[in-house]
């Protein structure tokens, strides 16, 4: 698995039930005696450096370097104001005015354009050729349609503001993404990834051609043969990885070092498929990082994301992965007292059904500690005014590109911005 940082952050919930997969990595990838619900008596602590497991020692960030042909993009100079268009997809019934509402202020003030594409409405003023290929189709239409007039920066995202797949720090919250992404990153790279986790997708997501079908990565075992198709001039890859999940930020330069043919070819091809929408949107998944960085992977340093990409800035690598530390304590903490409120009621709903002075079901009644559910309050605040505390600061320290430039391993020189 990738990054052992953040492994632990993501709470299960019914938008996950996509990747089942990635709880049971995070199993495996669990120090044996440190689960936080089922493996650990409510008033064991845990060792701080336990969920490191063998890391504990010395830590090391997990990256994968890109090895993309583009060169580096051309910035504004310092203090410059940059376009951007954020491009969204929207089926009928999923509510989208959190776009308005939460970044109006940037929308009045010139910064941020949208292009809301309605995928089965035929009244919205946006529309695709065909509803097919989940975002893909929205996304390749938006950069058709506008590839003259495209803005500085093309923001595309799906239409939830919340999702489990949205970046912790930030709330998950697809606002909070868009507000504090950094144009100057994304018009350096070329590409960014709006996803700094690397769960799931990094290091090694797909081997195109595997032989033995993985139900959770079904698109693994045919994208060899339709590779061939997409991408004929190129030899099939051993390894297709980035952060999922279709969500990412392109510079205008970058869209337009490719020829406006090449986009309308492969919305050709989506039309055309026969694939189901969800496998064609999966083959374009660990697919969009080849189309725009002509590299097979693009596993970033979460740090440098976090802190280059939306202003985040921890100071270094090992303190940003405390804050994560932080989290899988509160998670923990979280999770017992959800199961000790559990048993109480449980308990309280026994007590209103006593017969004769004995509980009915009494024998087979777990009672709760008393006073526990005090205790995990405590510690549950505590942690949340530590983890703001360190959010706060961060925020602080990203508004210093120098730091910003150091934490992403990049040269500095005077008078460069963000």
């Amino acid at each position: 698995m990738g990054e052992r940082y953040g492994s632990f952050e993501e709470e299960a919930d019914d938008q996950k039930i996509e990747f089942p997969v990635t709880e049971v990595e995070h199993e495996a990838d669990r120090p044996k005696g440190v689960d936080p619900v089922t493996e650990m008596e409510p008033q064991e602590e845990v060792d701080p450096n336990a969920w490191r497991g063998d890391a504990a020692e010395e830590f090391k960030e997990p990256k994968v370097e890109s090895k993309s042909p583009y060169p580096v993009g051309q910035l504004k100079p310092a203090g410059s104001n940059y376009t951007k268009c954020l491009v969204v997809p929207k089926m009928t019934g999923e509510n989208v005015d959190w776009i308005d509402k939460e970044l109006g202020d940037l929308i009045e003030q010139g910064l941020l354009t949208t292009a809301v594409y309605g995928m089965d409405d035929d009244s919205m003023q946006l529309r695709p050729p065909m509803n097919k290929g989940n975002e893909v189709m929205a996304y390749l239409s938006y950069i058709i349609d506008f590839y003259d007039e495209l803005p500085d920066v093309a923001i595309f995202m799906h239409a939830h503001r919340f999702a489990w797949h949205n970046n912790l720090i930030l709330g998950k919250d697809s606002s909070q993404m868009v507000r504090h992404l950094s144009p100057e990153r994304v018009t350096r790279d070329g590409y960014m990834n709006l996803r700094c986790h690397w769960d799931p997708g990094c290091p090694d997501r797909i081997h195109p051609g595997a032989i033995d079908r993985d139900v959770w990565k079904q698109e693994e075992s045919i994208l060899a043969d339709f590779w061939i198709e997409l991408f004929p001039q190129d030899p099939i890859p051993t390894v297709l990885a980035q952060p999922c999940c279709a969500q990412f930020a392109v510079s205008r330069e970058r869209i337009r070092a490719i020829p406006k043919e090449r986009f309308l070819w492969l919305r050709e091809w989506l039309l055309n498929t026969e694939l189901s929408d969800f496998l064609s949107g999966r083959t374009f998944e660990y697919t969009w990082q080849y189309i725009f960085t002509s590299a097979p992977l693009h596993c970033p340093s979460m740090s440098a994301c976090y802190c280059d990409g939306y202003g985040l800035c921890f100071g270094d690598a090992e303190k940003f992965d405390y804050y994560f530390e932080l989290n899988f304590h509160l998670t923990k903490y979280e999770k017992e007292l959800k199961i000790w409120d559990e048993k109480a009621e449980e308990v309280a709903f026994a007590h209103g059904r006593l017969h004769g002075g004995h509980l009915s079901g009494e024998e087979a009644l777990d009672v709760p500690e008393v006073g526990r559910n005090v205790t995990l309050d405590e510690k549950i605040r505590q942690l949340e005014d530590e983890m703001k505390i360190r959010r706060d600061a961060a925020f602080e320290l990203g508004r210093d590109p120098k730091q910003r430039a150091k934490e992403a391993g990049r040269a500095w020189v005077e008078g460069d911005g963000s």
